[in-house]
């Protein structure tokens, strides 16, 4: 089945609270009619006046003082109930904004990393604020104005038929040309083109800016600006042109519509001249030419409406096609039968991985049948030169991605068999570059486990280390962090993120790195931390450092996206191969020194 796009799509959105758009939509066509009461009124009370211009007296006071009345009424009636529409609607705009948003952000959570590598942050940052918020533009105001304009505009030229067909000939031909006008602009090629050119130049200019913003302490110790920040500065550029030239081409069109609705009565008024030419003393045909004078310019109100909701519109199905574009993104493949591992041992078998998934046969693999064991209760580190290898094996484990050939298992298991909640239950990670979000360090750690208790985070936070740092800061564990709070140097950081892992408690563990941030003081600190979080688990470690993974039960080797060797340190050492070459490298380092004046020894 085919998925619905452009109205129709936007339709379905707000379909899902049908109900509240009902009334609103009921509404906003009863306050139309309320709000053309104001035009009768006009017409019979200027009626009254033109049979009574020679006798005043003989006019009609208590009606002229009832349709003023009447129009007073029905202004505050009409006003009242497009307020109770469009609360409605707001209330349903609101509440499908708030699924809409969850929706998006549970289905990127189901996706696999490759596709946040592959699509820039400003562009999912515009998709969730801006093209989301434009949605509750069309629902909360759009649809009851459609509404509305439109009631008025059936009403008003079912009034002009039944008095005059030739004269509402005269004014829709206006109201055609010129809406043929528009649409050609529009809607035609250069239209789409100029929509979609606009929204993506816009996304370059998000991405680009988070970049320009997140660089700026190298932009500050080299003395760039802005012009020399090039992408950035190339992307303001291009916008500029961009709706520059689509101004250029548009705004004759425009004008040209403009005019042409302003000018209804241009088109009434001839008509009018030539029926009362043949009939001059009809003076009910005169009271009819005057009421489509009043009419006619009266209707372009609502039919500018009509012309900035065409506009709007294509601005919202540009969005809605970009909110679709992530949703239609295929998540990670849930079993139909999903299987628990009776044990916790890790085994890669033969395991082949490329993040190209183009096919192309000249794709570069990341790894290259790999196979090693990690049996329950052991730690397994992984060693090698940068680009070997080594985070992308863990990141397959938690199954950031999928793997292109073999199997990676868990008790057995295959974990492209086992549901993605038991997955995440089993494995905790421990990344290199610690995230901490913008919140409390107890918010922090209870990511670990949301359901703990302040008692079980207090003991994760003593068993990583950081409960004596943070309990010097202002508001101990409320203290916030990052934007609007304090900062963390990045050994603090890593101990927050062991304490969080510590009150996980899964089974199996994976370290990218967690020392790397600390300094020889803090070291030892780390060094704790990490032994209270990997008692009875099954660790994989990450490892440049070599001097932390002597105690490895098996350290495995990777060379080029391939196991070069692996066995404990000392069998790697006694084979004097890649390992033992790493470690005399590593063992020399240890010595460097620098000294003024001195080379470096």
């Amino acid at each position: 089945m085919k998925n619905k796009q452009g109205i129709a799509r936007l339709l379905e959105i707000a379909g899902e609270r049908k109900g509240l758009l009902l009334i609103s939509g009921f509404l906003a066509t009863l306050s139309a009619a309320f709000f053309l009461v104001p035009y009768a009124g006009a017409y019979y009370i200027l009626a009254e006046l033109l049979k009574h211009w020679n006798n005043l007296q003989g006019m009609d006071n208590t009606m002229i003082v009832r349709w003023g009345i009447y129009i007073l009424l029905s202004l505050l009636g009409g006003m009242s109930l497009l307020y109770v529409s469009t609360m409605a609607s707001h209330v349903a705009a609101f509440r499908i904004l708030y699924g809409l948003r969850i929706r998006i952000i549970e289905h990127i959570g189901r996706l696999h990393l490759g596709y946040l590598t592959s699509t820039s942050t400003g562009a999912i940052k515009k998709t969730l604020e801006q093209n989301v918020e434009k949605i509750e533009l069309f629902i909360a105001h759009q649809i009851p104005d459609f509404v509305n304009v439109v009631a008025t505009v059936i009403i008003m030229f079912f009034v002009m038929f039944s008095m005059n067909v030739w004269m509402t000939l005269a004014s829709l031909g206006a109201v055609a040309l010129g809406f043929a006008l528009q649409a050609s602009m529009m809607y035609g090629p250069k239209g789409k083109t100029m929509m979609k050119a606009y929204y993506d130049s816009l996304e370059r200019i998000n991405a680009s800016a988070i970049q320009y913003v997140r660089g700026m302490p190298a932009v500050k110790i080299f003395g760039r600006t802005v012009f020399s920040f090039r992408r950035f500065h190339r992307d303001i550029q291009e916008y500029r042109t961009m709706v520059t030239t689509f101004s250029d081409q548009f705004q004759n069109g425009f004008v040209l519509f403009r005019t042409i609705l302003a000018s209804s009565i241009t088109f009434v008024l001839p008509v009018g001249v030539l029926l009362l030419s043949r009939d001059p003393q009809n003076t009910s045909l005169g009271l009819t030419v005057l009421f489509f004078i009043i009419m006619a310019p009266g209707a372009s109100a609502p039919l500018y409406k009509i012309m900035y909701l065409a506009a709007t519109l294509k601005d919202i199905q540009e969005g809605v096609s970009r909110i679709d574009a992530i949703l239609q993104q295929p998540p990670v493949r849930e079993p139909l039968h999903p299987r628990k591992p009776a044990s916790h041992g890790v085994s890669f078998d033969r395991v082949s991985f490329s993040y190209d998934s183009s096919g192309s046969p000249d794709k570069v693999p990341a790894l290259s049948e790999v196979s090693f064991e990690a049996p329950q209760g052991t730690i397994t580190a992984l060693v090698g030169a940068s680009g070997s290898g080594k985070s992308t094996a863990a990141n397959l484990l938690p199954r950031f991605w999928d793997v292109n050939e073999g199997a990676i298992r868990i008790g057995g298991v295959d974990i492209r068999n086992m549901s993605t909640e038991d997955l995440m239950d089993t494995v905790s990670f421990v990344f290199q570059d610690t995230f901490l979000f913008y919140d409390s360090l107890y918010e922090n750690i209870r990511v670990g486990r949301p359901e703990a208790s302040r008692e079980e985070i207090y003991a994760a936070a003593r068993a990583a280390q950081c409960h004596e740092f943070i309990s010097r800061l202002p508001q101990g564990y409320d203290t916030l962090i990052g934007e609007g709070g304090v900062y963390l140097s990045g050994g603090e950081e890593q101990r927050v993120s062991v304490a969080r892992a510590i009150l996980k408690n899964s089974p199996i563990l994976v370290l990218d790195e967690a020392t790397a941030y600390a300094d020889p003081e803090n070291e030892h600190q780390m060094q704790q931390a990490l032994r209270e979080l990997i008692r009875n688990k099954t660790v994989i470690v990450i490892a440049h450092r070599l001097h932390s993974i002597r105690e490895a039960q098996n350290i495995v080797v990777l060379s080029e996206g391939s196991v070069a060797e692996q066995g404990d340190h000392e069998t790697l050492l006694a084979r004097k191969g890649l390992y033992a070459k790493m470690w005399e490298i590593y063992s020399d380092t240890d010595s460097w020194a620098f000294r003024k004046g001195e080379e470096v020894a």
